[in-house]
């Protein structure tokens, strides 16, 4: 499992507690270029618009670059990176139950872990504005169960 981050802020994290085997910042491009064509899949969570094409040089033959940050603006990558090495681009904003699965067990398999923020429904407001201001890591979980409904 390798990390690809925009910074090193998160690599003690990912390879210590989170069960990273590397950790990239993306913008040395020495490293960049040392994992091209090693991939064979991206989860690519960045949520703004961002080049692809470093991405999928990453990507081996048939390798899938699997959006699930949400843009609101097209796509844009050269198409040949694509073709010649039949790689796929596809996403998702949520997977069905059976998927959901797979990727637990995956996560189980490879000893990842992730960090959430557990909060309450009273909490939801507070939650969003630190989302917001990209105040949290990584995930909030709603605690459904836990929450005071009848209010």
């Amino acid at each position: 499992v390798t990390v690809i981050s925009s910074s090193d802020k998160k690599r003690g994290e990912a390879l210590d507690h989170l069960g990273a085997d590397e950790y990239v910042v993306s913008s040395n491009v020495e490293k960049m270029q040392e994992l091209a064509d090693s991939l064979d899949y991206i989860i690519d969570t960045i949520p703004v618009f961002h080049p692809l094409e470093p991405y999928l040089a990453l990507l081996g033959l048939n390798g899938k670059l699997i959006l699930n940050g949400v843009i609101n603006t097209p796509l844009q990558f050269v198409t040949p990176m694509v073709m010649l090495g039949r790689r796929s681009i596809t996403g998702s904003f949520i997977g069905s139950m059976k998927e959901t699965e797979e990727m637990l067990e995956f996560c189980k398999e490879k000893g990842l872990k992730s960090e959430i923020e557990i909060v309450k429904m009273d909490y939801i407001n507070q939650a969003m504005e630190r989302l917001e201001k990209n105040d949290v890591r990584y995930r909030f979980v709603v605690d459904v169960a836990g929450s005071n409904l009848e209010q």
